[in-house]
This record gives C-alpha cells, structure tokens and sequence, in this order.
C-alpha cells in the first residue's frame, strides 16, 4: 500500500507497505480477508451463514456487497432499522 486505509471485510487498518487490494469504486481489504469464504453479519458483527444461504449458488462473495445479515437478525422486528443504524455507524460518512 502506498497509503493508509481501512479493509472493507474487517474493518481494520491497513499500513503504508503492507499488502492490500485494491479494486476502484470497491475500496481494499487485506490479502488475508481475500481469502475469507463467509460473510460477517453487519448486524451483530457474527458468521452472516454463507454455507446455509437461499443465494449461496448464485453468490460471488468476492463481488457482492459485504453488508449482508444473518437469518437470525433478518427475522428480529424491524430488521430494517437495525440494517441502517449498524450501516450508518459502520460508514460514518452516510450520518452527515
């Protein structure tokens, strides 16, 4: 990286020197989560259960968004909300 940045799958720091990818319009992630197979919940930050998914045939993980949810805080009362107010905290640039 000749830039600091934030990996877009954990969410943590990527180092000027370090290797990341980087992919225009998508944002970077570690090469380590590259590598990763199972979406995180946005929710409550567990496994979103990839391997149980309806789409699980149809995903590219590498290529889908990476804020999905899992079947357990998809099926809460208004799963919605939550969806948004994680999101927003997550990406602090959508509160303004």
């Amino acid at each position: 990286m000749k830039f600091p940045g934030t990996c877009i799958i954990c969410n943590e720091k990527i180092e000027v020197n370090e290797i990341g990818l980087w992919a225009k319009g998508l944002g970077v992630k570690h090469e380590k989560c590259a590598q990763i197979n199972e979406l995180q919940c946005v929710v409550c930050k567990g496994p979103a259960g990839c391997p149980q998914c309806e789409f699980q045939d149809i995903c590219d993980i590498s290529n889908v968004s990476q804020l999905c949810m899992c079947k357990k805080c998809s099926e809460v009362n208004d799963a919605f909300s939550s969806y948004l107010k994680s999101t927003k905290k997550q990406f602090t640039i959508l509160n303004s």
